[in-house]
């Protein structure tokens, strides 16, 4: 099956990119009729799989305009080299925005999950791999110039989803600046709460979508890394927030406490209270950056198919949001987006 025409790369016209992708085939032996689709994601990049006889790979193919897979293809060899199993880059055209990449197969914990698979054992591979990740020295696990700090301005940004995209969306019209302003204070006075506890690689995207069952791979091996070209050096908190608060599934409470209580018992010097507070202070934030894009992505970008999460992110959101910690923040939600406006835009 053909490959489908890719957007444009700024400078770049589809012929060019058309052949710079059969160059880069070519070039490791596959050519474009071995291909067919993969699922997309929220993201510009698309994916083909390569097949010919028992050899597969995997084309990704990301519009420079759009996309950059430098950060990719630093933190994947980063993760290999020490030993996870993320994909193995073949080949790769950054300038045109191609990279050949290891085939993970099929088997999404997502996919395993609609399946009837264990959710415990599922959750708990995950849990472990983090754990793993995080008893390495910061230097080893996300060493100088690897990635960007997960800083004020960078978390801000993420919150400011929210108030840019997901108000006007539902009030019909924009917050006051000052509503604005007192917002952004009241973030930047919690964001030292998060960063209470150790700093690691965060992966950023790490929950289900992203995650491979690797059944003939050992330990925290049998854990694939698909999406982390976002990732950042920030507290060792969010990748759990991000696996065990996920915005596209439920995932039972007992469960959630078994697993928090099993990745602190790994770490006795870390306070309790320390990465409770911190917990909730990254899972309002993310949960806030959650409901913004979702919004963004349906008004913006024509993809509706993300909007019935919402209810459960809102959810999530509230139950962070009831966190001593933050209070304050709480109270400018009730004032300003209060219970009756938490809706799903239309």
């Amino acid at each position: 099956m053909p490959l489908g025409k890719p957007a444009l790369a700024s400078g770049a016209t589809d012929l060019d990119r058309d052949r710079a992708r059969a160059v880069l085939l070519a070039r490791a032996g596959w050519v474009a009729e071995d291909g067919r689709p993969l699922a997309g994601d929220a993201s510009f990049r698309t994916y083909v799989r390569l097949h010919r006889g028992d050899r597969r790979a995997v084309l990704m193919d990301a519009p420079p305009v759009h996309e950059d897979t430098t950060p990719f293809v630093r933190v994947a060899r980063h993760l290999v080299t020490l030993g996870y199993s993320a994909p193995r880059i073949l080949a790769e055209d950054a300038g045109h925005g191609f990279l050949l990449l290891e085939d993970l197969g099929d088997d999404t914990f997502t996919r395993c999950l609609a399946a009837g698979d264990d959710e415990a054992a599922l959750y708990t591979l995950a849990v472990t791999l983090l754990i793993d990740l995080h008893r390495r020295p910061a230097a080893e696990s996300v060493p100088p110039g690897l990635v960007p700090p997960y800083d004020d301005t960078r978390l801000l940004e993420e919150a400011r989803l929210l108030t840019d995209w997901y108000a006007p969306a539902v009030m019909g019209t924009r917050l006051k600046p000052t509503a604005v302003a007192d917002y952004e204070a009241l973030w930047r006075a919690v964001f030292p709460v998060a960063r209470a506890v150790p700093e690691t690689l965060v992966l950023r995207d790490f929950h289900v979508d992203n995650l491979m069952r690797l059944e003939d791979r050992p330990g925290v091996r049998a854990c694939g890394l698909l999406d982390f070209q976002d990732a950042v050096a920030g507290p060792v908190t969010y990748d759990l927030v991000s696996l065990l608060e996920d915005a596209r599934r439920d995932i039972d409470p007992a469960l959630v406490a078994t697993l928090r209580a099993r990745y602190l018992d790994a770490f006795p010097v870390l306070d309790p209270e320390a990465v409770g507070a911190s917990w909730a202070v990254l899972a309002a934030q993310r949960h806030a950056k959650v409901i913004g894009i979702f919004t963004r992505l349906h008004r913006r970008d024509g993809k509706p198919h993300y909007l019935p999460h919402i209810a459960r992110v809102w959810r999530l959101l509230d139950t962070a949001l009831c966190h001593p910690v933050l209070s304050s923040l709480r109270a400018w939600f009730d004032i300003h987006v209060p219970p009756s406006r938490r809706v799903t835009p239309s």
